[in-house]
């Protein structure tokens, strides 16, 4: 069983940058995989990102080049670097773990908003 607990979210203007940081109960090496998702109003939840054991990396199209995924497993954390963003940008983020069975946090609002 893995326990997520999300923070770095706010309110920032178009073009600006935020950080999200996912803290894990356990060691996210020994976790499958893990991920961002995100979920507007009125929108199903779609993957932003996703970052394996071995290290590999999976973005949204919509994303690429703008957000990086990347962890720090010496503190068992996982992050979600976003840089450009846009008002299309919007939405509540959650972090997934996978092992054996997919876990959530709990989520972390982002607004991008002038």
């Amino acid at each position: 069983q893995v326990q997520l607990v999300e923070s770095g979210g706010g309110l920032v203007q178009p073009g600006g940058s935020l950080r999200l940081s996912c803290a894990a109960s356990r060691s996210i090496l020994s976790i499958s995989a893990m991920g961002w998702y995100r979920q507007a109003p009125g929108k199903q939840r779609e993957l932003v990102a996703a970052l394996s054991r071995g290290g590999s990396t999976n973005y949204a199209d919509s994303v690429k080049g703008r957000f990086t995924i990347s962890r720090d497993s010496a503190k068992n954390t996982v992050y979600l670097q976003m840089n450009s963003l846009k008002p299309e940008d919007t939405a509540v983020y959650y972090c997934k773990a996978t092992m054996f069975r997919d876990y959530w946090g709990q989520g972390t609002q982002v607004t991008v908003s002038s």
